[in-house]
């Protein structure tokens, strides 16, 4: 008998889940004005049909793997990152989430430059984000500057044909 083989052998591991039902939601930044970057976050309940409660998720967007983190009540789960405005164009972005054995495989696929389009996620939701809004064209500070100009002008104009 080894100490070493029976602890191998209870590492915990992340149950896997058959016929996923999800409750996803979205955020994305709208506004570049007052952040730095693009933020995106998902939040969603999941369900599985065997009754899985303790499922690790893993996130891949665009290639980019993220880990998903479990919350506090049971089936709910959050990824989250960010992207420059500039990168962050709008459009639908698609997250795939995989679970442990799904994405091994996928990092197993990059490693050996393998198609990683033949690895199945477990589910994959949809974000669409509009892009984030840089303010108006011309700020405010122009505009008040513009204004006062033209009211000097039209004082100055209508002070010169009342003495003349």
């Amino acid at each position: 008998f080894c100490p070493l083989t029976s602890t191998l052998l209870f590492v915990p591991i992340g149950e896997s889940c058959t016929d996923p039902v999800i409750t996803p939601s979205a955020y994305t930044t709208s506004d570049a004005v007052i952040s730095s970057e693009s933020v995106f976050i998902v939040e969603l309940s999941l369900t599985c049909a065997n009754g899985a409660q303790s499922v690790t998720l893993y996130a891949d967007v665009n290639g980019r793997q993220f880990p998903v983190t479990r919350g506090q009540d049971v089936g709910k789960y959050q990824v989250s990152w960010s992207l420059p405005h500039k990168q962050a164009t709008s459009g639908t972005y698609q997250v795939k989430f995989f679970d442990e054995e799904s994405y091994s495989a996928l990092r197993k696929a990059q490693r050996n430059n393998e198609d990683v389009n033949a690895i199945h996620p477990l589910f994959s939701v949809n974000i669409d984000h509009r892009g984030a809004w840089n303010g108006p064209w011309v700020s405010t500070e122009v505009v008040a500057a513009l204004i006062g100009i033209l009211v000097y002008y039209l004082a100055f104009s209508a002070k010169s044909t009342i003495q003349a």
